[in-house]
């Protein structure tokens, strides 16, 4: 009975009397020890892949700010330089502090988002004005990169969702559509609805994904599995926080790679304006 097992597990000791005679007793105790080792197992690990992660993202800072600071030297000691090399010291300077930036926001990314408690703020949005915004941000480095994006989405698209959240979504999943895109490329952003869903796929053509990696890309820190490739994607927090934003919504995001290319599915729940 219940009130047996709790003695037991209280009292491990009365084991010698029981003598075997609760066998399902003892079996639902082993389970709940063993739940309880991996679960202190995983918060173990957990703990450790984030202090390697600040650490690489620490060590790393180092490098573009060095170059911010010998390519800004070289422009304040020799005036004259040429207009061609005062561009392209510029350029390149400007390039290592958006870097610089973007690895700043990560450590952000680590201290202040709490994935066990996402409070929404739910309200009417119109997903084919809150994609094309998405876009907009991204023009520079689509420019830079002569990258280009087809936006398909019917107008109006309304979705009672928190828009400050799910415009976090899609410009995580955008900067890696981005980041593993070959040069020249189109980004396909397309959205539709059926029935009770409203359904976001973002299509880029890039190397594939290998599947053992699809199996863990929308875990938080995946990327320290691999080498630290910090030039192309970020900490690995980008998809972990769109994953859990999209689920906080009642929602599902998966992704599927080929040869051909990697895409992108947000499917959420649709809610009629009223």
């Amino acid at each position: 009975s219940a009130r047996v097992l709790d003695r037991l597990i209280d009292h491990p000791d009365t084991w010698a009397s029981v003598d075997g005679a609760y066998p399902e007793s003892e079996t639902a105790i082993n389970r709940v020890h063993d739940n309880e080792s991996r679960m202190k197992a995983a918060l173990k690990d957990e703990a450790r892949r984030k202090d390697d992660l600040v650490a690489y993202l620490a060590h790393d800072l180092k490098t573009p700010l060095a170059s911010v600071m010998g390519y800004l030297s070289l422009l304040e000691e020799a005036p004259d330089l040429s207009e061609a090399q005062r561009a392209r010291f510029t350029s390149i300077a400007l390039d290592k502090a958006r870097r610089l930036d973007a690895l700043t926001e990560e450590f952000f990314d680590i201290t202040r988002f709490d994935f066990h408690d996402i409070v929404l703020t739910r309200g009417y949005v119109d997903l084919s004005l809150l994609l094309a915004q998405v876009v907009d941000e991204f023009y520079p480095a689509l420019k830079t990169q002569d990258k280009h994006v087809e936006l398909d989405v019917p107008s109006p698209l309304i979705v009672l969702v928190d828009g400050d959240k799910m415009a976090r979504v899609f410009n995580n999943v955008m900067k890696n559509a981005l980041a593993y895109s070959y040069e020249g490329s189109t980004v396909r952003i397309s959205a539709q609805k059926a029935e009770d869903t409203v359904t976001i796929r973002f299509e880029n053509r890039g190397d594939p994904i290998p599947e053992a990696k699809l199996k863990v890309i929308f875990e938080k820190f995946y990327r320290l599995d691999a080498a630290r490739a910090t030039n192309r994607g970020g900490a690995g927090l980008g998809l972990a926080i769109a994953r859990e934003i999209v689920c906080a919504h009642g929602g599902t995001i998966a992704c599927t790679s080929t040869p051909e290319c990697t895409v992108f599915t947000i499917a959420l729940p649709s809610v009629e304006q009223a």
